[in-house]
C-alpha cells in the first residue's frame, strides 16, 4: 500500500488562486483555457479553408456562453435531488456541475444559427470548428482535477489518484486512492481530436459530417469512463443518466453516418464549395 500511494498522482492542496482582492477558480481557470485553445484552432481551421478567423470569434461570442447555460442546465436538470433545499447553488457554476451533453448540444445548435446569421458556409464552419470540441473538453477536464471530484472507484495502479479525506465519498472513507476518470477523459478526448484532424484531412465524410465523428467518439469514451464513476448520479432503471445519454448519442450518430455521412463516390470529394468563393457571393 505504502508503495502504491508513493507512485501515485496527488491532488492540489487548492483550487483557488488569489491575486490582491480577486479570487480565482483553477476549475473556472481551465474552462476557460479550454475555450481559448478550442476557438484558436478552429480559427487556424477555417484560415485554412480560405475563411476569415475572425468569423470563428463572431460565432463565439454566442456559442460560448449558450454552451455555459447548456451544460449547467443539463447538469440540474439530471441531478435536481442534489439541489433540493439549497436552489440558490444553482447558479454556482464556479464550484463544478457541468453537464458536457447539454454544453455542447447548445453550443452547437446557436454556433449553427450564428454561423447561418453571418451567411457563412456551414458545412465548412462545422468541419473546421468540431476538432476544438474535444481539444475544450480534454483541457476544462482538468478542473476536475483541482476540485477533487468525479473520480472512478478504489485503485492502486500506479496512476492512481490520491483524494483528500474530505472529498471521499462515505462507502470509501478508508481508502486513499482512485481511478483518475478526468485524466482518462482528457487523453481520449486529446486522441479524438487526432482522430477528427485525420479523418477530416482523408476527406472520410461528407463536408459537415465531422461533428457524427466526433459526437460517436465522445459518447464511445464517456461509456466506459462513466461506468467507472463513483460520484452521486441520477439513475433510470438502474443505470446512470449520462450512459443512457450516451448510447442514445452514440446511436443517431452512427446512423446519421451510416444514411448519408460516409463518401461514397468520386463527386462527394468535390461536394464541398470552397470557402473563398462562398464567401464573395454572399457578398
Amino acid at each position: 500500500m505504502i508503495a502504491a500511494v508513493v507512485a501515485s498522482l496527488p491532488s492540489p492542496s487548492r483550487n483557488v488562486i488569489e491575486i490582491g482582492p480577486l479570487t480565482l477558480r483553477f476549475y473556472g481557470i481551465m474552462i476557460a483555457l479550454g475555450v481559448v485553445a478550442a476557438v484558436w484552432l478552429a480559427q487556424r481551421r477555417w484560415e485554412q479553408r480560405g475563411g476569415d478567423p475572425d468569423d470563428i470569434g463572431r460565432i463565439a461570442v454566442w456559442a460560448v456562453p449558450a454552451g455555459l447555460i447548456g451544460a449547467r442546465l443539463y447538469h440540474v436538470i439530471t441531478d435536481w435531488r442534489s439541489f433540493q433545499g439549497r436552489w440558490g447553488d444553482v447558479y454556482k457554476i464556479w464550484e463544478g456541475g457541468l453537464g458536457i451533453p447539454g454544453g455542447m448540444l447548445a453550443g452547437v445548435l446557436v454556433g449553427i444559427w450564428a454561423a447561418r446569421r453571418l451567411g457563412l458556409d456551414l458545412p465548412g464552419v462545422i468541419d473546421a470548428v468540431v476538432p476544438g470540441l474535444p481539444l475544450a473538453q480534454a483541457i476544462g477536464r482538468w478542473g476536475n482535477w483541482f476540485n477533487q471530484e468525479l473520480f472512478g472507484g478504489p485503485t492502486d495502479l500506479p496512476w492512481a489518484l490520491e483524494i483528500d479525506p474530505e472529498h471521499r465519498p462515505a462507502r470509501y472513507a478508508t481508502e486513499a486512492t482512485f481511478h483518475p476518470t478526468f485524466l482518462y477523459e482528457s487523453l481520449w478526448n486529446l486522441a479524438l481530436v487526432a482522430l477528427l484532424v485525420w479523418v477530416d484531412r482523408k476527406r472520410v465524410v461528407r463536408p459537415g459530417s465531422l461533428i457524427a465523428v466526433y459526437v460517436a467518439g465522445y459518447a464511445t469514451g464517456r461509456l466506459w469512463i462513466e461506468a467507472m464513476r463513483i460520484d452521486p448520479a441520477s439513475h433510470i432503471l438502474g443505470v446512470r443518466v449520462n450512459i443512457w445519454t450516451s448510447l442514445i448519442a452514440l446511436a443517431l450518430s452512427l446512423g446519421w453516418l451510416a444514411w448519408r455521412g460516409l463518401r461514397t463516390d468520386e463527386a462527394d470529394q468535390q461536394a464541398a464549395t470552397p470557402v473563398a468563393e462562398t464567401a464573395e457571393d454572399a457578398g
